[in-house]
C-alpha cells in the first residue's frame, strides 16, 4: 500500500509542478495554476495516508519515488530518453529510500 500511496503522490507533484513550469516557462494559460495547486493538494494529502511513525521519515523515504517518477516523466511525457546516469542515480536513490522506510527500529 504505501508504494501505491508515494507513487500517486508523486504523480500528483509531478503534475502540479509541471502546471506551473507550463505556465512560467512554456507560455500556457493562467488557467493551468487551477488544476496545478488542486494536484499539489492532492499530493500533501496522499503523504499523510503513508504508514510511518515520523512525518519526515515518511518525506525522506518518498524522495527516492518522486525522483524515479521523475525520470519516468521526463522520458514518458517529455520524451527524453533518460540515460545510464540518471538511471543510476535514481537507483541509488531508490536504494536509500528503501532502507530510510524499511530499515530496523528499536522498539
Amino acid at each position: 500500500m504505501t508504494a501505491l500511496v508515494y507513487i500517486a503522490a508523486a504523480i500528483a507533484e509531478i503534475a502540479g509542478c509541471f502546471a506551473f513550469w507550463a505556465w512560467l516557462r512554456m507560455g500556457k494559460s493562467i488557467f493551468w495554476l487551477g488544476p496545478g495547486v488542486a494536484s499539489l493538494c492532492l499530493f500533501a494529502y496522499l503523504l499523510t495516508l503513508v504508514q510511518a511513525e515520523h512525518a519526515g521519515r515518511a518525506y525522506a523515504a518518498y524522495g527516492g519515488i518522486y525522483i524515479i517518477s521523475a525520470i519516468a516523466w521526463l522520458w514518458l511525457m517529455e520524451g527524453a530518453k533518460p540515460d545510464r546516469w540518471d538511471l543510476i542515480g535514481a537507483a541509488v536513490c531508490l536504494g536509500g529510500a528503501a532502507i530510510i522506510l524499511f530499515g530496523p527500529r528499536p522498539v
